[in-house]
This record gives structure tokens, sequence and C-alpha cells, in this order.
């Protein structure tokens, strides 16, 4: 369907929705050269379910159940200056 920018501005609502009603494109035309064109909106595809999408696509290497036999070094009070060093430079949350 084409309709010119005179026309368009007059009937500008109800030509919209023509355009939703019959799903096809309306394209605006200024001195018989087209302008603009009006669409319709598709419906989205749904998307998929938030909890369980990526069920087995995770890969478990190693044993997760024991604990590491090295020592980590919070439990031997050497930890790293990482938050003192995140404070003095203002990243303090």
């Amino acid at each position: 369907m084409n309709v010119n920018a005179a026309e368009f501005k007059a009937k500008c609502l109800k030509l919209i929705d023509e355009v939703a009603a019959s799903h096809q494109p309306l394209v605006i035309t200024k001195r018989g050269k087209p302008v603009a064109r009006v669409v319709p909106i598709e419906p989205e595809a749904p998307l998929p379910d938030m909890f369980g999408y990526m069920k087995g696509t995770g890969e478990i290497v190693g044993n997760i159940i024991d604990l590491p036999s090295e020592s980590w070094s919070a439990e031997e009070g050497d930890e790293d200056d990482l938050y003192t060093l995140a404070i003095s430079a203002g990243d303090a949350s």
C-alpha cells in the first residue's frame, strides 16, 4: 500500500491500525518518490526458560568433592593485600 505524506499525516492512526491488521507494509511517498516505510511488528519468539536451559552443557573435570591437597593462603593468614589495595584505590563497595 502506498500513500502520500499529506494523506499519511491526516490519517496516521487509521493507517497504522490497517498495517497492524493486514500485516502489510505501508510506503509513504513525497512527490511520488518513496521516503519511508511503516512495517508491522512481528511477534518475538519466546525466550527459553531461564532455569535449566544449560542443563547438560557443563563438564566436570577432576575431583570436585575432596579438598585440594595444597593449603590456601587464607588458611595460613598470608593472603594478598587485595582488599587493602582496592580500598586505597577507592574501589570499596
